[in-house]
């Protein structure tokens, strides 16, 4: 009877054991995940928004530029429309803010070769790059920083032949479900961006003029909108962006 009951003991005990180990491997492995599974997750996160209307304030902190805090329209049409118009009609976009919108990284996600970096340190982000296949692409590389389990990019870097490199920074909160963030903070070299000729720009402390800005050019230029809400998938106008 002993001899029946220590084998019933540790029949109960290793099939315990062997269930133990089977719910802690399992969710284990379910979250392993390819480069190109997180990077797809990513992108029908964002591909359920065909077009937004939002409105936010723009926040310009460019050296040679005063510029006070703005109220904002943003307007986006799929595949790559981008319009931002500025209440105070003082704006200073450069070209690769187009990218504000992050469905333009995905536009052709196929002409990339798309690289595992592995996590950061510090935050546990995936990074993953990609790297156009076609030579003649504006796009450099892109560097993207992915948190996993939300498939949300929180840092995006982006080298281009013409404009720079500019960078990203997302937080989200209730438009998470679309890939769409609450704040958006844009970072570019200004040396990097052609000014028009002629044009004079105020000091931030509007102090005095200079008459050659190429001279202030080389510096960090960030743009930050944070939104208050947004429409989306409503329909926009194609006037809109003329």
């Amino acid at each position: 009877m002993r001899n029946d009951f220590g084998l019933v003991v540790r029949s109960v005990v290793k099939g315990f054991n062997l269930f133990l180990f089977t719910f802690l491997l399992v969710p284990a492995l379910a979250k392993a995940q390819t480069a190109e599974e997180l990077i797809q997750q990513v992108k029908t996160k964002l591909d359920k928004v065909s077009d937004y209307q939002a409105n936010g304030k723009m926040k310009t902190n460019v050296v040679f530029i005063k510029a006070p805090i703005a109220n904002v329209k943003v307007y986006y049409k799929k595949p790559n429309r981008l319009r931002i118009n500025n209440e105070s009609g003082i704006s200073f976009i450069p070209k690769g803010s187009v990218n504000i919108n992050l469905n333009n990284i995905f536009i052709n996600t196929a002409g990339f070769d798309i690289i595992d970096v592995g996590k950061e340190d510090k935050t546990n982000f995936r990074i993953i790059k990609l790297l156009p296949k076609d030579d003649n692409s504006e796009v450099v590389l892109s560097t993207l920083y992915i948190d996993e389990a939300q498939s949300l990019i929180k840092k995006a870097k982006t080298t281009t032949k013409e404009n720079g490199t500019y960078e990203l920074e997302m937080s989200y909160g209730k438009y998470a479900a679309y890939g769409l963030a609450d704040k958006i903070s844009f970072s570019f070299n200004t040396k990097d961006y052609k000014l028009p000729k002629g044009i004079t720009f105020d000091y931030d402390d509007g102090s005095k003029k200079e008459e050659n800005p190429d001279k202030l050019k080389n510096k960090k230029g960030k743009v930050e909108i944070t939104y208050s809400d947004y429409i989306i998938n409503k329909g926009v106008s194609d006037s809109v962006f003329k």
